[in-house]
């Protein structure tokens, strides 16, 4: 295992686990240690195509018999994009209770490879004869990724997740049963660069934000 526990915490600088989601919403939240620790994940791997956190986070911070919280193998998590695969050419996407986001990078890995806003009406033949074509046509503005996750201790990993990877999109923390709501992030990659990191913004506790999202109530912790 890659990010085992010894290296996430070296990497975010805490000597307990129970410190990693506080520490890493705080570096996500800084517009100058959000990269720099990008970059140092990318020390030790590179490859994009599953959740970096799915041991860590299983082990060290899913709170599964308070929350019953459990995590979506990588196997699942691909098989499920196959299930509810539909039309994909509009470039948009949603998931309630998303975690750390294994099945929302599963969506984001295949928009990546297959670019069906650009590609979906080409015939699959030419598409075979060209394999790789999409890294000429995808564009990470294209499309649009918008999530929601209640768990304190999930979130800052779903926002790394979407951060590091040029998404853009928004994370709603929230009941999304209820709407009541903790926060808004915005995460925003404003380039046609699919190597870019993402901005995170968070939002106002405003009514425009409120009733884009459906909010009912803003709270400070979930009971």
């Amino acid at each position: 295992m890659q990010f085992d526990l010894k290296t996430v915490n070296g990497i975010l600088g805490v000597d307990e686990s129970y410190k990693a989601p506080e520490k890493l919403l705080s570096l996500m939240l800084d517009d100058k240690k959000r990269p720099e620790t990008f970059k140092k994940f990318l020390e030790v791997s590179t490859d994009m195509s599953f959740d970096w956190f799915h041991e860590y986070y299983q082990d060290e911070q899913a709170e599964r018999k308070s929350q019953k919280q459990d995590f979506t193998p990588d196997s699942i998590a691909q098989l499920l994009n196959k299930l509810i695969e539909e039309d994909r050419s509009a470039g948009e996407y949603f998931e309630p209770a998303a975690g750390t986001g294994g099945v929302l990078i599963k969506r984001w890995w295949n928009d990546r490879i297959e670019d069906p806003v650009h590609l979906a009406h080409i015939k699959q033949s030419v598409l075979d004869k060209n394999k790789g074509i999409s890294l000429f046509t995808y564009d990470p503005r294209n499309y649009w990724y918008q999530v929601e996750e209640m768990s304190d201790r999930a979130v800052p990993f779903l926002i790394f997740n979407m951060a590091i990877r040029g998404m853009n999109g928004v994370i709603v923390q929230c009941d999304s049963l209820s709407r009541k709501a903790k926060e808004v992030y915005f995460i925003r990659n404003n380039t046609s660069d699919f190597l870019a990191f993402s901005d995170v913004i968070k939002m106002p506790h405003n009514k425009e934000v409120e009733d884009f999202y459906h909010i009912k109530e803003w709270i400070k912790e979930f009971k």
